[in-house]
C-alpha cells in the first residue's frame, strides 16, 4: 500500500473511532439526562439498618450501600443522588430533617414511613419479652394508633412533598409481613406472629390508602418478601441481632432481592 494511502486509512479509521467514541460519550450523557435525580427518604427500612455496609458520615442514621435507594442509584445513574433516609425516623422527622435535597428539578422520590410512629420496635420488644397477652394488648394499641393518628401523619408528609417536588414521580413502599405462619419455628408463638402480620397488614392498607389519594405509586413490599418471611427456609429479614436495632430488619438479600425490585418496578 502507497504510503499516501496508509496515512488516509489511518485517518479514515482515527476520524471514525472519535466519532464512535464521541457518540458513546453523548449517549451516556443522554442517558445520565434521562434518569432524573433522585430523593430517598424514609426510616431504617430505607437508610438499610440490617443490611450491613454502612456509610461512615451517616453516623446513627446507619445508611447502606446495600439498601435498596443506594443500590438503584448505582444501577441507574440518576442525574442528582441524595439519600436522607434516617434509622428511626418518624413522619415528624422526614418534615423537619429530610425534605432539603427536594426541589422542581427533583424526578423521583422513594419513602418508607409510619412503622415508628406506630411503635414498631418497642411492640416487638413487647411482643419478644412478654407473654402472649401483653403482645396482643401493645399490638392493639399500636394498631389504634394506625387508624385513627397515622393517617393525617401520613398526609402532612405526602403534602410536604408534593409542593416541594411537585413533578417527582413518589414511590412509598410499604413493609414485609414478618412471618411464614404453620410452619415449626423457635422464638415467638404461633399467636403473636399472628397478630404481628396481621398489624404490618394493617399499617400497609393504611399507608397504600394515603398514598392513592395522593396520587402517588405504591410499592408492595408484602408481595416482595413472600416465601422469604422469618420462619421461611431463606428469611430476607433478621431475627433478633446484636446489635439489637438491625433486628426485625432486611438483610442484604431482603434489600437487593424484596425492596429493589419492588421500587425499581414502580420508579
Amino acid at each position: 500500500m502507497k504510503l499516501s494511502r496508509l496515512a488516509g486509512s489511518l485517518s479514515a479509521f482515527a476520524l471514525s473511532a472519535a466519532l464512535a467514541l464521541t457518540g458513546a460519550g453523548a449517549a451516556q450523557a443522554a442517558s445520565r439526562a434521562a434518569t432524573p435525580g433522585y430523593v430517598a427518604l424514609g426510616d431504617s427500612y430505607s437508610a438499610g439498618l440490617g443490611a450491613g455496609s454502612y456509610y461512615t458520615n451517616s453516623g446513627d442514621c446507619k445508611r447502606s450501600s446495600k439498601s435498596y435507594p443506594a443500590l438503584w442509584a448505582a444501577a441507574h445513574a440518576p442525574a442528582s443522588f441524595a439519600f436522607t433516609a434516617c434509622s428511626g425516623a418518624r413522619t415528624g422527622d422526614v418534615l423537619s430533617k429530610q425534605l432539603g435535597p427536594l426541589n422542581s428539578s427533583t424526578g423521583l422520590v422513594s419513602l418508607s414511613i409510619g412503622g415508628n410512629d406506630a411503635g414498631f420496635a418497642d411492640t416487638m420488644s413487647t411482643c419478644v419479652l412478654s407473654s402472649d397477652s401483653a403482645c396482643l394488648e401493645r399490638i392493639n394499641q399500636a394498631r389504634t394508633y394506625v387508624q385513627n393518628t397515622l393517617p393525617a401523619d401520613l398526609d402532612k408528609v405526602y403534602t410536604a412533598i408534593k409542593g416541594r417536588a411537585p413533578a417527582a414521580r413518589v414511590v412509598v413502599l410499604g413493609y414485609p409481613r414478618f412471618y411464614k405462619l404453620g410452619t415449626l419455628c423457635a422464638g415467638l408463638s404461633e399467636t403473636k406472629r399472628t397478630a404481628i402480620n396481621g398489624a404490618a397488614e394493617l399499617l400497609n392498607s393504611v399507608i397504600a390508602k394515603r398514598v392513592a389519594d395522593h396520587g402517588f405509586s405504591y410499592g408492595d413490599a408484602a408481595a416482595g418478601f413472600s416465601g422469604h418471611e422469618l420462619c421461611s427456609g431463606s428469611p430476607w429479614l433478621n431475627s433478633v441481632t446484636f446489635p439489637i436495632d438491625s433486628s426485625y430488619h432486611p438483610n442484604a438479600a431482603g434489600q437487593a432481592g424484596g425492596y429493589l425490585p419492588v421500587f425499581s418496578s414502580a420508579a
